[in-house]
């Protein structure tokens, strides 16, 4: 079967609120981790996470930073809007170079209380700092399909937009965590690793793991490296279509760098382990753009590169080997002296998907019928559900702020 012909319903599970973690354990790499391979599941800590992993194995990690994306503006009337500030307008080349913005920034959000934003006005935020008040406005430009493009003013406007969201706006945590973020969400909803600000939503299996885990990582000759995925409010979106191919795939920014783009071609046949859905998204991403590239080497020359939803189940494009993908991706930043590859991708991984990098996911336990459930099913296949159930059973604490799993695929 065509994933495009794949019914949603059958992808889908009872997930009592109990089992939902609404706050983080007060240690990372205290959460449980379920290990699942080759039909069996076991079960040990994040603490101890390298030793269910092979030596000369590669871990890739996304270093995405989640941003203060949600700002709260007051009406003069003592109303309340809420601005949730999701992606940048395409006319900035990339979530990098949005954030870098001075004195103002075009932002398509979504609106909390839109109804009671009258045209024409103005919505003002004064915060009081340490170098003197920071004034920020919102200016309604257009209503869009499913969002609201706004323009972001700001003074003292040498200040970056990524400075002003960190003094005016809060942590959003995941919609189906209903409390307000404190301040100790804006240490533990963020990585240890994490760098490069862009992010409406953390990588959340990259959650457990601490400085002291990375070391074992190292000390047991497992390498490190990382890319950076901006995840975006669509992680969250429910698939409300009956079959995957009436579900629009949300897409989002990648960041990778050359060398990294070598070194997993020169990885093969060592374990490679994407640690979250996004690495692995971005991961398998590499090869379908190096093959989109073998296939036609001008199909970037006009734009930004990208992966469709649907590209990865295109016959012609499976015919390449992994290594002759990699490089000719890598050939191409080469030529373009481009130190880093800065793409989008929609990718969809579903069952009947061809993996082609990732031999393992490090992952949290997902929604019921959400795309990332979908691709935990495309990973391991039916046991799926084997995996979920005894999660349940055995008092795994699920979603975002909960524990996790090391997946070994077949």
């Amino acid at each position: 079967m065509h994933p495009k012909d794949l019914n949603i319903a059958d992808f889908t599970y009872e997930l009592p609120e109990a089992k939902i973690a609404f706050f983080p354990l007060t240690q990372r790499d205290a959460s449980r981790l379920l290990v699942y391979q080759a039909g069996t599941i076991t079960t040990g800590t994040y603490r101890h996470i390298d030793q269910y992993i092979p030596e000369h194995s590669l871990a890739v990690f996304n270093n995405t930073k989640v941003v203060e994306a949600r700002i709260l503006f007051k009406k003069p009337t003592g109303g309340q809007i809420e601005v949730f500030c999701l992606e940048p307008h395409e006319s900035y080349a990339d979530i990098t170079t949005a954030m870098a913005q001075q004195g103002k920034v075009l932002w398509c959000c979504l609106i909390g209380g839109a109804s009671k934003w009258k045209s024409g006005q103005v919505l003002t935020r004064s915060i009081a700092g340490p170098k003197g008040e920071t004034v920020l406005e919102a200016r309604f430009i257009e209503k869009r399909s499913d969002s609201f493009l706004i323009e972001l003013s700001w003074t003292p406007a040498f200040l970056s937009f990524a400075e002003i969201l960190h003094a005016t706006g809060q942590i959003p945590l995941p919609p189906y965590i209903k409390r307000i973020a404190d301040k100790a969400d804006e240490e533990r909803y963020q990585t240890v690793y994490a760098a490069h600000d862009g992010s409406v939503a953390a990588p959340t299996a990259g959650l457990h793991f601490t400085e002291d885990v990375l070391k074992k990582l190292h000390a047991k000759n497992i390498q490190t490296d990382f890319v950076t995925l901006h995840v975006g409010a669509g992680t969250f979106k429910p698939v409300k279509a009956a079959i995957m191919n009436d579900h629009e795939m949300h897409a989002e920014f990648i960041v990778v760098t050359p060398g990294l783009i070598r070194k997993i071609a020169g990885h093969q046949g060592h374990p490679l382990i994407a640690v979250g859905t996004t690495s692995l998204r971005t991961l398998e991403s590499l090869y379908w753009l190096g093959a989109k590239l073998l296939q036609d080497p001008d199909c970037f020359s006009s734009e930004l590169p990208h992966v469709d939803q649907w590209d990865p189940y295109e016959e012609s494009l499976q015919q390449y080997t992994v290594t002759d993908a990699l490089e000719a991706l890598a050939a191409h930043l080469s030529e373009k002296h481009s130190g880093t590859l800065v793409a989008k991708t929609q990718i969809i991984i579903a069952p009947g998907y061809p993996f082609k990098i990732a031999d393992a996911l490090v992952t949290n336990f997902h929604q019921p019928s959400s795309t990332l459930l979908l691709l935990v099913a495309a990973f391991i296949g039916d046991d799926w559900r084997k995996v979920y159930d005894y999660a349940l059973a055995n008092d795994f604490r699920f979603l975002s702020y909960g524990d996790g799993s090391l997946l070994w695929r077949g």
